[in-house]
């Protein structure tokens, strides 16, 4: 989820109980003079290590786009896939010495690409019908390229637990989240830390302990999967808890993996008493920390440093982007004084991949897979009468987004009662790709994943006439205001107040303009249903996605509203199952224009 562009710009210049893991360590190779037995002809005075960090990878293995099928390409020339980052890593291990070098993730790593959600739901890891999974291609690559350590990303848990479970009991590192907490014992659900050991031949050993952090979003973004079953305290809080104990146990340094943003906002309002975007806060509130791989929004951050309040020391942190476009570096250097490390210097960088070639070992090991997974998103499953495209979603009804709510609403009203199928039913979405395209003729799985790219599942949730103008309204503080007689530009009209596309939904059902002429919390006009005004007690169920029925993005009165329906099936699939039944996409069966722009009451399109 993207910070700010004020912060954008600022930036860019298995069980319960895990206590008896909680101290497990690791060691890093001895350097080449203890190894070949020779002793060092003095105690080294000073001493240097790397730990190199991704974040945000979301199963992109290959520099693949699934949803083209077609090599990944954008406009600013960045690659995709671990397995070009891994050839990085083996550049720096190579350049500084395999004993120098740790190997961080900063969460979000089993889904957002056709190849999770292959290996969630086609062919599970969980293994189907008593048969033993298949082992998850990131565990994988990540195991080939010796990872140290990862923390929990919120989107670990979109699949459910025991995929989790499953991908962590295949993977030779540990999944870190020192704020996921057991919901009865309140114990760590997974392990908080590791303390890893640098040999420093003829000195001692560089202690480097890493505490795992992940969102406390997670439990409202997840709460069908967490619910009872975890909980999620901030990254604050925990961090003040387990920072003085890395320190205690004899850790020269400490490093913080947080999937969390920089600038200490939150997408959930005070729906948690916890910030999501916290890291900047962690590193400002609690000392002891040296330097914070930061991750969850999507942003490269080369370089960024933050003051403890309370010791004054300098905590440097770094941002890698996402999906492997970047590898964070961060370089240390240590001084022994009495018997004890410290660091006297610390610098951090971003390396770009794209002029690398991809690591051939991952490329053997995974090649299968990938190709599965080309195989399945290839599969025509109907197709269209013609071309339907979100190029306009944004800002214009366009017939691809009415497929959406089309499937919403008919899956929604056969799972009604028959008390609530008297209600009238609306559906709400957001354009989440302005690139996806479904085209005439053939309709291929990747062409629907291409649209509707998330993993959500459905909701009927009932709201008021009152409370649906109140998230129509909340949901056009989208659009920058733009004073009548002022020329609309689309390329500026939207994304006012960090609201993101996939935080912006559009409703059917219901007719409504949106007048951007006019200020914030007054631009919902002639709100009808079926021809007469809505009003303010009209009852309605309102087809949703389990993100924003859970309060994801914010938006009021959703997240406290009375349940009518929620299933486990993801809509992505809802929808493939609609074309395969019906054979046909035809626009003609769902397009309806209902909503439109408006500069005091003109049409803006």
């Amino acid at each position: 989820m993207p910070v700010s562009p004020m912060n954008r710009r600022e930036f860019v210049k298995k069980s319960a109980v895990t206590s008896a893991a909680v101290a497990a360590a690791g060691t890093v190779a001895a350097g080449p003079a203890e190894a070949a037995g020779r002793r060092p002809e003095k105690t080294p005075r000073t001493w240097s290590f790397s730990i190199l960090g991704t974040t945000d990878l979301h199963s992109h293995v290959f520099d693949w786009d699934y949803y083209k099928d077609a090599a990944y390409s954008d406009k600013a020339g960045n690659s995709v896939g671990v397995a070009r980052v891994a050839t990085l890593v083996r550049q720096q291990r190579e350049a500084k010495g395999e004993h120098r070098v740790l190997l961080v993730d900063a969460g979000d790593i089993i889904q957002g690409t056709s190849l999770a959600y292959y290996f969630a739901r086609v062919d599970p890891i969980t293994g189907t019908g008593g048969k033993r999974g298949p082992r998850h291609p990131m565990a994988v690559a990540m195991n080939h390229m010796r990872y140290d350590a990862a923390a929990l990303g919120n989107h670990e848990f979109n699949y459910g637990i025991d995929v989790l479970r499953r991908f962590e009991s295949q993977c030779h590192f540990p999944l870190l989240g020192a704020n996921a907490l057991d919901a009865k014992t309140l114990r760590p659900a997974f392990q908080p830390y590791t303390v890893k050991r640098i040999r420093v031949p003829g000195a001692p050993d560089i202690k480097v302990g890493i505490l795992g952090l992940t969102n406390p979003g997670i439990a409202l973004w997840d709460k069908d999967n967490v619910g009872g079953r975890m909980v999620f305290p901030g990254l604050v809080e925990q961090a003040r808890k387990y920072v003085p104990r890395l320190r205690a146990l004899g850790c020269d340094v400490v490093f913080l993996t947080d999937h969390s943003g920089l600038d200490g906002s939150s997408s959930y309002g005070d729906a948690l008493p916890y910030v999501e975007n916290a890291s900047n806060l962690v590193a400002e509130q609690v000392p002891g920390i040296d330097a914070i791989l930061v991750g969850h929004t999507h942003v490269e951050v080369p370089s960024y440093t933050v003051k403890n309040a309370e010791s004054g020391e300098e905590v440097l942190l770094s941002e890698p982007y996402c999906w492997g476009y970047r590898l964070s570096v961060f370089d240390f250097e240590l001084e022994l004084h009495h018997g004890q490390w410290k660091v006297t210097d610390k610098k951090a960088q971003t390396l770009n991949p794209n002029g690398v070639d991809e690591d051939p070992e991952i490329r053997k090991l995974l090649e299968a897979d990938h190709e599965l997974v080309v195989k399945y998103v290839n599969t025509a499953v109907g197709t269209c009468t013609a071309d339907l495209s979100a190029a306009d979603s944004c800002w214009r009804d366009v017939p691809i987004m009415d497929f959406i709510h089309k499937v919403q609403t008919d899956t929604v009203k056969a799972g009604l009662s028959a008390a609530d199928a008297a209600l009238p039913l609306i559906s709400v979405a957001a354009p989440f790709s302005r690139t996806a395209d479904i085209p005439q003729g053939s309709v291929t799985i990747k062409d629907i994943a291409g649209l509707y790219i998330y993993d959500n599942t459905l909701y009927g949730k009932k709201l008021t006439g009152a409370q649906l103008k109140d998230y129509l309204e909340y949901a056009a503080k989208y659009y920058h205001q733009v004073p009548a007689g002022t020329k609309v530009d689309t390329a500026t009209l939207t994304n006012a107040n960090s609201f993101w596309d996939y935080m912006y939904d559009t409703a059917s059902g219901v007719a409504y303009d949106i007048d951007i002429a006019r200020p914030e919390g007054s631009r919902i006009r002639n709100l009808t249903y079926q021809g007469a005004p809505v009003a303010d007690d009209q009852v309605f169920v309102v087809a949703v996605n389990n993100y924003r029925a859970n309060g994801g993005s914010g938006y009021p009165h959703i997240a406290s509203a009375e349940i009518a329906y929620s299933s486990t099936n993801e809509i992505r699939q809802l929808m493939i199952d609609y074309v395969t039944t019906k054979k046909t996409l035809d626009p003609a069966d769902f397009a309806v224009t209902n909503w439109k722009l408006t500069q005091d009451g003109t049409p803006v399109f």
